[in-house]
């Protein structure tokens, strides 16, 4: 399993030891529950996820807790964005118990997730295949939907929906048949022979890349804040880029790439600019990561490359960064997206009458947008990393080319498409 991405603590942390439990009934637990919550708190981590079947009667508990806990919020906790001390935290438990409550699931479930995706789990034989899949078929555990309800339902709570949504991204995952050698070898299940059920976790990946998609249709960064990492997890898996691509994903991410490359701001005066400008580089950065792990999928899917080749949207998003050069990572990343446009093969042929998108397809688009241009200054600078040289340097050559190739007709008309 992948490493877990980090993610910024709940706001109200401060707050999770001083959780009393017993006058909290509307949380239905039950003795056991609650002595399970107690003795996890007084053991390390390792030793509560030290048994598979304990392991998971534990994050039943804690989705239990978030689904109970998350149905009767004041929102209080929501709107606290900025780090609590301690006595700002417990203000805010006694404002809104049930608030923090939610948070203290999420980040618990995390820490399981981070702890299982860890060395230890491989070598203790615990993953989250065997904790959060059950039964001989290894199917998903029915309370994953207490994450969903949270991410879908929690607006305006940035931590619950951002960390809520990572958490059951990073659940998913373990069941992708793409990710299962991903596992150490000394990692066992439970259950000998026993897999997580993909089917199990078909469903959950739609709905949690349809909530995706509905952040990134928004024009606010922090709502589109809320899902990034949740998608860059999804991207490290075949199954995560292809269901992503088929709900239309590969638009709405091009557009939010020109909407963030139109605000940067290029000369900060003030050190609250200069953070908020580094927040908008970095999320500028992490959708464009995303945009080039969907470019791995363009040899093996039409469908994939007919949606790179929409509207130019994509082309033009990568070449506007490339252009712009907010940061060398950036342009790295972008680089490498465009890179693997201008090399890709229509071998998998779309439904026959279809016209061919291939390379040469998107190499027009580049022309277009005056890609040539921008790579003939890249050429120019001097860069550390030999992979933006040898990106710059490959798609040089390959768009010398394809312009040789190309009437004066055939330029005119894909600047024309594009919008040159």
């Amino acid at each position: 399993m992948a490493k877990v991405a980090s993610i910024t603590p709940s706001p109200v942390s401060a707050a999770f030891r001083h959780i009393q439990w017993d006058p909290l009934t509307s949380l239905r637990l039950t003795p056991q529950e609650t002595a399970l919550l107690r003795m996890a708190e007084t053991n390390p981590i390792e030793y509560t996820l030290g048994d598979a079947r304990d392991a998971t009667m534990y994050v039943r508990v804690l989705l239990k807790l978030l689904a109970e806990a998350s149905a009767n919020v004041s929102g209080h906790v929501a709107k606290i964005s900025e780090e609590c001390n301690e006595n700002r935290a417990l203000d805010a438990l006694d404002a809104d118990p049930l608030g923090v409550v939610s948070h203290y699931s999420i980040s618990k479930i995390y820490t399981i997730l981070v702890t299982l995706s860890s060395p230890w789990g491989a070598e203790n034989g615990v993953s989250v295949g065997n904790v959060f899949y059950a039964g001989t078929d290894g199917a998903l555990i029915e309370q994953w939907k207490a994450l969903l309800r949270v991410i879908s339902k929690a607006k305006g709570d940035v931590y619950a929906q951002r960390c809520a949504a990572l958490c059951l991204a990073q659940i998913l995952l373990a069941a992708c048949p793409s990710q299962r050698g991903t596992r150490s070898a000394s990692a066992k299940d439970s259950s000998p022979g026993r897999l997580p059920s993909y089917a199990s976790a078909i469903e959950p990946l739609e709905a949690l890349t349809a909530w995706i998609i509905t952040q990134l249709k928004s024009s606010n960064p922090s709502t589109v804040g809320t899902s990034v990492p949740s998608l860059m997890a999804l991207m490290g898996a075949t199954e995560g880029r292809q269901i992503f691509a088929a709900s239309g994903g590969i638009k709405y991410l091009s557009r939010q790439l020109r909407q963030r490359e139109k605000k940067q701001s290029p000369s900060p005066t003030a050190s609250g600019s200069e953070r908020k400008v580094n927040s908008s580089v970095q999320q500028l950065y992490e959708l464009a990561f995303c945009l080039w792990c969907l470019t791995y999928e363009l040899n093996d899917s039409a469908d994939v490359r007919a949606d790179f080749a929409k509207d130019g949207l994509p082309v033009m998003a990568l070449v506007e960064l490339v252009s712009s050069a907010p940061r060398e990572k950036v342009v790295r990343v972008a680089l490498a997206a465009l890179r693997n446009l201008a090399t890709c093969s229509a071998d998998v042929h779309p439904e026959p009458g279809a016209p061919r998108i291939d390379s040469k397809v998107f190499l027009g688009e580049m022309i277009a947008c005056g890609l040539m241009k921008a790579i003939g200054l890249l050429r120019e600078r001097q860069f550390t990393d030999p992979d933006i040289v040898d990106d710059v340097d490959t798609l040089y050559k390959l768009l010398q080319d394809n312009f040789k190739e190309m009437t004066r007709w055939e330029v005119y008309q894909n600047e024309v498409e594009t919008g040159q």
